[in-house]
């Protein structure tokens, strides 16, 4: 079965209907991004203070202490599972559009692996092993460009004439 190229291919309203998932699964998605920004996590000191807690910081502006275990735990639990969820779906996507087999690969397996490496890294960094605050940061950042060009080809290719699709 050749699936390659077929997304541009499908009927208009399958298309319709695979764009607005696309869309809302994009904002739901940016909009933990944001929860990120304002939790200051988008810097190695905020990231450790989120996880880490900040109680020696008489100066701090906002008081934050260290997770539980319970709370770490549901955090990686519930990240790693709807991450995985998101990327697979999006993954399905990705493969029936009409792009290079080595991209649809990078496209496709990169986020697991960064999703592994960030909620992981997450996990060892709140166990002491500091210097995963630089992993978890990277790998955070490949993971949203994965996602960002992943989204962003899909729908591209959803509305464009199938001719017109690069391959």
């Amino acid at each position: 079965m050749n699936y390659n190229g077929l997304l541009g291919n499908l009927p208009s309203g399958i298309k319709w209907f695979i764009g607005c998932f696309v869309l809302v699964l994009s904002i739901g998605y940016y909009t933990g991004l944001l929860f990120v920004y304002e939790t200051s996590s988008t810097n190695s000191t905020g990231l450790v203070e989120n996880y880490l807690g900040n109680e020696e910081d008489e100066e701090a502006e906002i008081m934050k202490f260290k997770k539980g275990d319970r709370e770490m735990l549901t955090i990686i639990h519930t990240h790693i599972l709807s991450m995985s969820l998101i990327f697979f779906l999006l993954g399905i996507l990705v493969w029936i559009t009409k792009l290079p087999h080595k991209l649809k690969l990078f496209l496709t397996i990169e986020p697991f692996i960064s999703v592994l490496l960030t909620f992981g890294g997450i996990y060892l960094m709140w166990s002491g092993w500091l210097w995963m605050k630089y992993v978890v940061m990277l790998s955070g950042f490949l993971m949203t460009l994965t996602f960002s060009v992943a989204a962003l080809l899909v729908v591209f290719q959803l509305f464009l004439k199938p001719s017109r699709i690069i391959n």
